[in-house]
């Protein structure tokens, strides 16, 4: 994999980059579309090429293994062969979904011990086999196996956290070195900064990390709930850290005014599940502001979705046709509201993007953050 800066914004830390892969070129700043179980929920695969504009997708680890799992993914040849997608593929390492299986989870020096959601059955994580697994998987761009703290914790667990997802970083590290991918193209490691909102623990592990000298960074433990302005000031700082010359991941993240602001900070890659799941629900991102499109006020709106940028589906349907599908529980719904929110992503990104190699991003994004953040 390699990163290149194409330009740098004078007024923010935003900048504009590229990514190559063995699987495609990828245009920073960038959302990923979370596909969970190789699946984009409601999306087409052939949508999210040509419709979305996708550049990189996500898959995860902890569901991918227990179904389909490893067996067929590698008879598949991979998970791109699997679900049909030429494009790069991320993987999370699961580690976020293990530790949110209290009560149902051991952690310890070695691992993780598990118990699976679907059926209850036991299995074990440790970063080693976390490696193995994600090679068999075959992302273009795998994560480190961390420990995903809660907010709020207190400092010590934070920092005992935080040495355990190091020791584990290690471990990943020399799995990672010592093996090689299984389907004839590279792949790559990411490093995952944790530390909570504790400033000091937050520049330890961006130095820990850097000094690892991956080809690509994470930020970690953010948007679990703590408020928007902690999660951008502990973000601001761990930047400033992590080698510019790298690409910068920070993980779940988030509203489209949460995304205009950490680019400004620096950061380079995105995937949330919230335009697939608001949009499910009804919650649709537009170019003006935040649409619920069950209230009563869009009953007789015939105007497209947003006619505010190129989407098919936006301009092609009515705010009126999407409300009446949603009301009436049409599947149709969820897929129009789920193309709609994730193209609007990329364009927002890729708007963002441009506006860094013109020279006025900042003016540009304290405008948009206003403009998308309001009910309409």
């Amino acid at each position: 994999m390699k990163f290149k800066l194409v330009s740098k914004d004078q007024k923010s830390k935003a900048r504009a980059g590229e990514i190559q892969t063995d699987h495609g070129t990828i245009q920073t700043p960038i959302f990923m579309p979370v596909g969970t179980a190789g699946s984009v929920k409601a999306v087409h695969q052939r949508e999210l090429t040509y419709d979305v504009k996708a550049q990189i997708i996500l898959g995860n680890t902890y569901h991918l293994y227990l179904r389909p799992g490893l067996e067929v993914l590698e008879k598949a040849g991979g998970l791109h062969k699997f679900i049909g997608w030429s494009s790069p593929i991320l993987t999370d390492s699961g580690g976020y979904q293990v530790f949110s299986l209290e009560g149902n989870r051991k952690i310890n020096e070695e691992g993780v011990v598990f118990r699976s959601h679907i059926d209850g059955s036991k299995h074990h994580f440790t970063p080693e086999s976390v490696m193995d697994i994600q090679r068999t998987i075959g992302a273009d761009i795998i994560m480190a196996f961390d420990e995903c703290t809660p907010y709020p914790c207190e400092w010590s667990y934070a920092k005992n956290s935080m040495h355990l997802t190091h020791r584990w970083l290690k471990r990943c590290i020399e799995r990672f070195d010592s093996t090689s991918g299984k389907y004839g193209y590279s792949q790559s490691l990411f490093p995952i900064v944790q530390g909570s909102t504790f400033k000091d623990l937050r520049q330890d592990a961006a130095r820990f990390v850097s000094d690892q000298d991956r080809e690509g960074n994470a930020i970690g433990g953010l948007s679990v709930g703590e408020p928007a302005e902690m999660m951008y000031e502990m973000t601001d700082l761990v930047t400033d850290i992590l080698p510019e010359e790298k690409p910068r991941y920070l993980m779940g993240v988030g509203t489209p005014a949460n995304i205009l602001e950490s680019i400004a900070l620096g950061i380079d890659m995105f995937d949330c599940v919230m335009p697939t799941r608001n949009a499910r629900n009804g919650m649709l991102f537009t170019t003006e502001g935040i649409i619920n499109i069950r209230n009563e006020r869009w009953k007789m709106d015939f105007s497209p979705i947003d006619s505010g940028f190129h989407s098919h589906v936006s301009n092609f349907y009515s705010k009126a046709y999407l409300r009446h599908l949603t009301i009436s529980k049409e599947m149709l719904a969820a897929q129009i509201a789920s193309i709609h929110n994730l193209s609007f992503y990329l364009w927002l990104v890729t708007q963002a993007r441009e506006r860094i190699q013109a020279g006025d991003f900042t003016s540009w994004k304290n405008a948009m953050v206003e403009k998308v953040s309001r009910r309409l």
